[in-house]
C-alpha cells in the first residue's frame, strides 16, 4: 500500500490537500472536506480535486500503455496451468493424511505423560502425608523421651503426673512441640492422626501445666531466670493469652477483689479516690519484674525482652473492669447526678493515670482497643445522665423565663432575672461540676438551643401590650434606684390564677429597656463563654474551631432583636411625652378673658414632657450604651415633636381665626370697644398665647440641647420653632 501511494502522481504544491490522504486506510470524506474547509473554500478544493483528478486520469493511461504486453500476453502465458495443478494435489493430499496421523500419534503421547505425572503427583503427595505423619510419631516420640528422661518413675509420662521441668527443657520440649503442630496441621484429616491425638493431648496437658507451675514458681521467687524461660516457651508454642490470663487469674484478681472490698467506694467521701490510687500502687509494686522481661518496662533492656505480650492491658486492666463491674454495681448509677458525676470524673482521672502506666504508646493503643476498655466506657450511662442535666437546666430556664418580669440581683451584671437566668444555664453546661468530654457536642447543641430560646423569649417581649402602670410610673416622679412598682403591681395582679385564666401579660418601658441592656450584656460576654468551651473542646481532640460559627449566628439573632424593642421603647416615650405637650390646646383658654400678665416664662407641661426622657437618662446611663439611648431621645422626641408643631399650629390657626372674627364683629358695630388688656396694657390675649407657646418652644429647645442633642436634628422641629417665631414676630409688631 505504501508503494502504491508513493507511485501517485505528484500533482502541483499548491494543492490544499495531501494526494497521500485518499491512500489512507481510514480515509474519511466527511473528516476530509471538513479539515480542508478550514484551509480553504469549498470552491477552490473542487477546483483542486478537479486538476488532481485529470493527473489521475493521465497517469492511468500512461500505465496501461507501459504494461500493454503483458496485458496482451497474459493467456498466452497460463496456458498448461491446469495440469501442472492437477500433478500437485495428489502429494498435497499425501502429505495430509501423514501430517493427521503425526498429530494423533502426539496427542496420544502427551495423554500418556500427562497420566503418569499425574500418578506421580498423588504418589508425592502420600509420600509428604507419610513424611508428615513420621514427623508427627518423631516429634511426639521425642518429647515423651524428653519427659520420659525427666520422670523420676519408669511409667509413662502420658500415663502419671510429671514433675515441674526446668525452664531449658521447656524450652526444647516448646520448640519441637511448635514443629509437631506444625505437621498436625498439615496432616489435618489424615485417619493415622486421630489414633496419635490422645498422646498430642497428654503431651499438651503436661506442657501446660508444667508452664504454669514453674511461671508461678517464677513470680513467687522472683526468679527473672524462669519468667523469661516460661514466657518465651508460651510464645513459642503461640500461647501468650494463657500466660496473661494466667498472671491475671493468680497473681491480679485477688489483690483487685481484696482492695476493692477494702476500700469501698461508698465507705467514706474519698474511697473511691483512694481504691483507685491503691489499684495502681499494683503495677509498680507486682509487676515489676513482668515488665522488665518483656520490655514494658522504660529502664529494661530491649534486646534481652521477651516480645509479644502485654500483662498490664490483657491481665491487670481485664481484672480490674471484671472487679468493679462485679463488686461495684452502683459505682455506674447515674440516678444521682452530682455524685455520678462525680465517680465519673475520678474514673476516668483513674483511667489517664493507668495510661501513663502503660510505658510505651503501642500499649495505650492496646489498651484503648481492647474490649474491656470499651465495656468500662460503655458502663457508664452518659445519654441518662445527660438527659437528668438537660431537665435541670431546661427546668430551671423556663422558671426565669416567665410572664412576670422580676429584677435580678443588684450584684448581677443582667438587669432582668430572665436574663441571668440564660447565663447561669450557660455557665452551667460547661462548668466543671456537669462537664463530661463524651457530651461535649450534645452540650454544644444545648448551649446553641438555650440562646435560641432566649431568642424567641426577647420576640415575644416585643409583641407585649405596653402597661397601663408604666403610664402611671412615667407620669409620676420616679427615685433613682427604686424598684419598678408597675412589676410589683403586675406580679400582685397576676398572682396565684392558673395561666390559662391570666390576662395577657404586659410589660413596662422599663422592663423593654433592661431587656435591650441584658442582650448588649450577653452579646458581650459570649466571648468569653467561647473561651471557657475552647480548652474543654481541645479536651476531647477537637481542631476545627471555625465550625464554632454558630456562636456568632446565635449572637446575630440576640442582636436582631434589639431594633423592635427600641421602637416599642420610643413608641412607648412618644406617647408620654406628648402626653403633655398636647396640653398645648389649654393656652388659650388660660388667657382669653382673664387679664393674665404677660408671660415670661415657659408652661409647667413642657417639663412634665421631659421628665421622662430625663428619667431614661439618668435611670439607665449606667447600664445601656450612650449612644443607644441618645437614639431612643432623638426618637420620642421627633415623633412627639412632629404632633406638637400639629398641635401648636392648630392653635395658632384657632387664635388667628378668633382674632379675625373680633375684628370683624367691631367693624360691623363700630364700636370703639377694644379686646380687654392685661396689665401690661397693650398686649391682646391672643398676643399672650403666641407669647406663651414661643416661650415653650424656647424652652423646648434648650432642654433638648441640655439632653445632648441637636434641635436642629429633631424632626419637625426647626418648622415648629419658625412656626412660633412668626406668632411672636406678630404679636410684638401689633404692640403699640
Amino acid at each position: 500500500m505504501e508503494g502504491t501511494a508513493t507511485n501517485l502522481p505528484r500533482g502541483p504544491d499548491s494543492l490544499c490537500f495531501d494526494k497521500d490522504e485518499f491512500m489512507k486506510d481510514d480515509f474519511d470524506v466527511d473528516h476530509f472536506v471538513s479539515d480542508c474547509r478550514k484551509r480553504v473554500q469549498l470552491e477552490e478544493l473542487r477546483d483542486d480535486l478537479e486538476l488532481y483528478y485529470k493527473l489521475l486520469k493521465t497517469a492511468m493511461v500512461e500505465l496501461i500503455n507501459k504494461d500493454y504486453a503483458d496485458f496482451v500476453n497474459l493467456s498466452t502465458n497460463l496456458v498448461g496451468m491446469d495440469k501442472a495443478l492437477n500433478q500437485l494435489s495428489v502429494p498435497l493430499g499425501q502429505l495430509r493424511e501423514e501430517v493427521l496421523s503425526l498429530r494423533s500419534s502426539v496427542s496420544e503421547g502427551i495423554r500418556a505423560v500427562d497420566e503418569r505425572m499425574s500418578k506421580q503427583e498423588d504418589i508425592r503427595e502420600k509420600k509428604m502425608c507419610v513424611l508428615r505423619l513420621i514427623q508427627v510419631i518423631r516429634s511426639v516420640e521425642k518429647i515423651e523421651k524428653i519427659l520420659n528422661s525427666q520422670s523420676s518413675k519408669e511409667s509413662s509420662a502420658l500415663e502419671v503426673s510429671s514433675p515441674l521441668l526446668t525452664g531449658q527443657v521447656l524450652e526444647r520440649i516448646a520448640t519441637e512441640f511448635n514443629q509437631l503442630q506444625s505437621h498436625v496441621v498439615q496432616s489435618k484429616g489424615l485417619p493415622l492422626l486421630h489414633k496419635v491425638r490422645p498422646r498430642i493431648a497428654g503431651i499438651t496437658a503436661m506442657l501446660q501445666q508444667s508452664l504454669e507451675g514453674l511461671l508461678l514458681e517464677g513470680l513467687q521467687t522472683s526468679d527473672v531466670t524462669i519468667i523469661r524461660h516460661c514466657l518465651r516457651t508460651y510464645a513459642t508454642i503461640d500461647k501468650t493469652q494463657d500466660a496473661e490470663a494466667l498472671v491475671g487469674q493468680v497473681l491480679v484478681k485477688p489483690y483487685i477483689h481484696e482492695v476493692i472490698a477494702e476500700h469501698s467506694a461508698e465507705s467514706h467521701p474519698d474511697g473511691l479516690r483512694v481504691m483507685y490510687s491503691k489499684l495502681l500502687e499494683f503495677v509498680p509494686h507486682h509487676c515489676r519484674l513482668l515488665r522488665e522481661v518483656t520490655g514494658g518496662a522504660i529502664s529494661s533492656e530491649k534486646g534481652s525482652a521477651v516480645p509479644g505480650y502485654d500483662f498490664l492491658v490483657n491481665s491487670v486492666w481485664l481484672e480490674i473492669v471484671r472487679g468493679l463491674e462485679e463488686q461495684l454495681p452502683s459505682l455506674f448509677n447515674p440516678g444521682d447526678p452530682d455524685a455520678f458525676h462525680e465517680k465519673y470524673t475520678i474514673s476516668m482521672d483513674f483511667v489517664r493515670r493507668f495510661e501513663r502506666q502503660c510505658g510505651s504508646q503501642a500499649s495505650v493503643k492496646r489498651l484503648r482497643a481492647h474490649p474491656a476498655y470499651h465495656s468500662f466506657n460503655n458502663k457508664w450511662n452518659l445519654p441518662v445522665y445527660f438527659q437528668i442535666r438537660f431537665s435541670e437546666i431546661a427546668g430551671s430556664l423556663e422558671a426565669a423565663l416567665t410572664d412576670v418580669l422580676e429584677d435580678a440581683p443588684a450584684e448581677s451584671p443582667f438587669c432582668l432575672l430572665a436574663s441571668l437566668g440564660v447565663w447561669r444555664s450557660l455557665e452551667r453546661c460547661w462548668s466543671d461540676a456537669l462537664f463530661a468530654p463524651a457530651l461535649a457536642p450534645r452540650l454544644w447543641r444545648l448551649t446553641l438551643q438555650i440562646l435560641a430560646r432566649f431568642s424567641t423569649f426577647i420576640r415575644e417581649l416585643s409583641l407585649r401590650p405596653i402597661s397601663n402602670e408604666s403610664a402611671k410610673e412615667i407620669r409620676k416622679p420616679l427615685v433613682t434606684g427604686s424598684k419598678d412598682p408597675s412589676v410589683s403591681q403586675g406580679n400582685s395582679d397576676n398572682a396565684g390564677g392558673p395561666p390559662e385564666a391570666r390576662p395577657a401579660a404586659s410589660i413596662s418601658s422599663t422592663q423593654l429597656a433592661y431587656a435591650v441592656a441584658d442582650l448588649d450584656r450577653l452579646q458581650e460576654q459570649l466571648p468569653e463563654l467561647l473561651e471557657t468551651i475552647r480548652p474543654k473542646l481541645e479536651m476531647i481532640g477537637f481542631k476545627n474551631f471555625s465550625s464554632l460559627s454558630a456562636l456568632e449566628d446565635s449572637r446575630s439573632s440576640l442582636s436582631a432583636c434589639v431594633p423592635s424593642l427600641s421602637h416599642r421603647i420610643v413608641q412607648d416615650l412618644s406617647e408620654s411625652c406628648f402626653s403633655y405637650l398636647r396640653s398645648a390646646l389649654e393656652v388659650p383658654r388660660l388667657y382669653r378673658r382673664t387679664n393674665k400678665e404677660v408671660p415670661t416664662a415657659a408652661s409647667s407641661y413642657v417639663d412634665s414632657a421631659l421628665k421622662p426622657l430625663y428619667q431614661l437618662q439618668s435611670r439607665h446611663k449606667e447600664k445601656l450604651k450612650p449612644a443607644l439611648v441618645q437614639q431612643w431621645l432623638a426618637g420620642a422626641l421627633s415623633e412627639s415633636t412632629h404632633r406638637y408643631y400639629e398641635t401648636v399650629s392648630d392653635v395658632l390657626s384657632s387664635v388667628k381665626k378668633m382674632e379675625e372674627s373680633l375684628k370683624r364683629l367691631k367693624q360691623a358695630r363700630k364700636s370703639t370697644a377694644t379686646t380687654p388688656a392685661g396689665p401690661s396694657g397693650g398686649t391682646s390675649d391672643d398676643d399672650k398665647i403666641r407669647l406663651q407657646l414661643a416661650l415653650d418652644v424656647a424652652y423646648l429647645g434648650e432642654q433638648i440641647q441640655k439632653m445632648g442633642l441637636q434641635a436642629s436634628d429633631i424632626k419637625s422641629f426647626p418648622a415648629l420653632a419658625e412656626l412660633v417665631a412668626a406668632a411672636k414676630d406678630q404679636a410684638a409688631a401689633e404692640q403699640p
